[in-house]
């Protein structure tokens, strides 16, 4: 069975939380008696456990007391040689010592507690003082080899105290010394397995933080393994899960690897200082698409690309025939006046022309640097909800992150929301203005009402461009400054306004729109196939995991 694992490992290790999986197989082999062969030779189990009967009639009543709580339901079959305790059975355990300032009397001694014990080890760098009575050590000091449990906090949380020195622990820690010189460190891979399937909930009690009683602890049942068995499989489990540890480093490595090459050859389009050199650099990329593109962040990392080429003008070429965004700038500011003439648009303050040190690249020679407030009109009418129940209604937690699109089609009934709301209508922008949402924005194709938390954007450009400016680098870059400025909650309205933007001429927009619009629908057909490679490379695995523990 082991030759099944190692023989399948890249399948295992690359499947969706593949590593995590591994462990959780190992474990569960390990405890099934078939992650190393039985021994004939071995002496069986049922003769250990005569002999910890044996060693157990000498003891204090109190002592044998755990041995006679039930033993719950067993999950499998066993090896012939192997067979099924209660923990009871095969450990003396209690819990320790209760912190009480007002009885404390004694001298005082470093204990621990569930914050000093994870699985399969200790964090001793806070260990606490309590005091001790002579009486107390005896049963609430732990020795080297004795199994610690968590009674509380993650209860069933264990690890093995592998010191020379004692420790003491208190209360909320059970102690498990074992009869019959069973392996602690196989009970422990145990404890890890009843956590990795869940069944370690079965003994827990308690909603939020849970607790172990001594009596449910007592009632687990153990399969045991011939004691030269546990030895056997305690050393196959260490040296898979240090291959886990390595396997886990390595994908590490790579991934990281992988997305900072992936960075510096997107970042060579949008840094390329001319037509010839950004032909080079897209050469680069395409020569290797197909081993560059294949995670979701990779794939993610490309459309924010592609999003920057489309509002830095590479993407799609320029047209000399079209009408340039100068003149297109002129004829917004004319059509503002006139709104504002017929009271349909309130006066806004001027806005500072763009100034040669604010502009983040060089433009096409027919685009311009624009105010946001120059090309865009923020709207925001506040309502009572009530009055609009079956309005459709936008909040930050219903748009998805970078993406424009929205998550949630609720109501305002639906919503339950009670303050005061925005009211905003088809085809304008709705943007989130509140942190850490401030990558949130959508293109409404309703009449709606919004969170007074968003910005109802009026937009004298093409919407669907602006759309993929507030999207893109340039837009978030200046969000991220205006935020370290002002130290505020919320993007206020004077900083939007000012925030500068590239603009094409209006054919342009349109074209870019779509060429967009094609290459995201191209990156989501790539996302969809690597989600199917990986669904079938999960099939696969879990297939071979049924196989290995039938």
């Amino acid at each position: 069975m082991t030759a099944l694992l190692t023989d399948n490992l890249p399948l295992l290790a690359g499947a969706p939380n593949g590593i995590k999986k591994l462990r959780e197989l190992i474990l569960e082999l390990a405890v099934r008696g078939k992650l190393v062969p039985q021994n004939p030779n071995d002496e069986p189990a049922s003769e250990l456990l005569k002999r910890i009967a044996a060693e157990k009639k000498g003891l204090s009543p109190k002592v044998k007391k755990s041995s006679d709580t039930p033993m719950g339901a067993v999950a499998f079959e066993l090896p012939e040689s192997w067979c099924w305790a209660s923990f009871g059975d095969i450990a003396q355990h209690n819990s320790g010592k209760t912190l009480d300032k007002g009885k404390n009397s004694g001298v005082p001694r470093n204990y621990i507690t569930t914050s000093n014990l994870y699985w399969g080890r200790f964090d001793l760098a806070s260990v606490r003082q309590m005091l001790f009575e002579e009486k107390d050590l005896a049963r609430c000091t732990a020795i080297k080899n004795d199994l610690l449990i968590c009674e509380g906090g993650e209860a069933g949380r264990a690890a093995v105290w592998d010191q020379e020195s004692e420790i003491c622990f208190q209360n909320h820690v059970h102690r498990a010394r074992f009869f019959g010189e069973i392996n602690p460190y196989y009970a422990q891979r145990y404890f890890e397995r009843l956590n990795y399937s869940g069944e370690i909930a079965e003994y827990r009690k308690g909603v939020g933080i849970s607790n172990m009683s001594s009596k449910a602890l007592a009632s687990i049942p153990m399969p045991v393994p011939p004691l030269a068995e546990q030895h056997r499989i305690v050393a196959k489990v260490d040296e898979l899960m240090a291959l886990c540890d390595r396997l886990e480093a390595q994908q590490a490595d790579a991934e990281s690897a992988h997305a900072q090459l992936v960075q510096a050859l997107l970042g060579s389009l949008t840094q390329a200082t001319d037509a010839e050199d950004f032909a080079a650099s897209w050469q680069r990329l395409a020569e290797h698409f197909h081993t560059l593109f294949t995670t979701e962040s990779s794939i993610d990392a490309l459309k924010q690309t592609l999003l920057q080429l489309a509002v830095m003008g590479k993407l799609v070429p320029q047209d000399p025939s079209d009408e340039p965004a100068n003149e297109l700038l002129k004829k917004i500011t004319e059509e503002k006046a006139r709104l504002v003439t017929e009271g349909e648009l309130k006066k806004q303050k001027p806005l500072e022309e763009v100034r040669d040190d604010e502009a983040l690249f060089e433009l096409p020679s027919n685009w311009a640097w624009a105010r946001f407030g120059n090309v865009c009109a923020i709207k925001g009418e506040l309502v009572r909800p009530e009055d609009f129940p079956s309005l459709r209604q936008v909040a930050p937690d219903c748009i998805e992150k970078g993406t424009g699109r929205l998550t949630d089609n609720r109501t305002v009934k639906d919503s339950g929301v009670k303050g005061p709301n925005s009211r905003f209508f088809s085809g304008q922008i709705v943007y989130s203005k509140i942190r850490p949402s401030l990558s949130k924005a959508v293109l409404v194709d309703f009449d709606g009402l919004c969170s007074a938390d968003m910005y109802p954007i009026d937009a004298f450009i093409n919407p669907e461009f602006l759309l993929k400016e507030i999207l893109s680098e340039v837009f978030l870059e200046q969000v991220r400054v205006a935020e370290n400025r002002i130290k505020m909650p919320k993007l206020n309205q004077e900083s939007l306004t000012g925030f500068v933007l590239p603009i094409p001429p209006l054919p342009e927009q349109h074209r870019i729109v779509a060429k967009v619009d094609q290459l995201m629908a191209l990156c989501d057909q790539l996302k969809t196939r690597l989600t199917q490679a990986r669904q079938l490379n999960e099939q696969l695995a879990t297939a071979l995991v049924e196989q290995a523990v039938a």
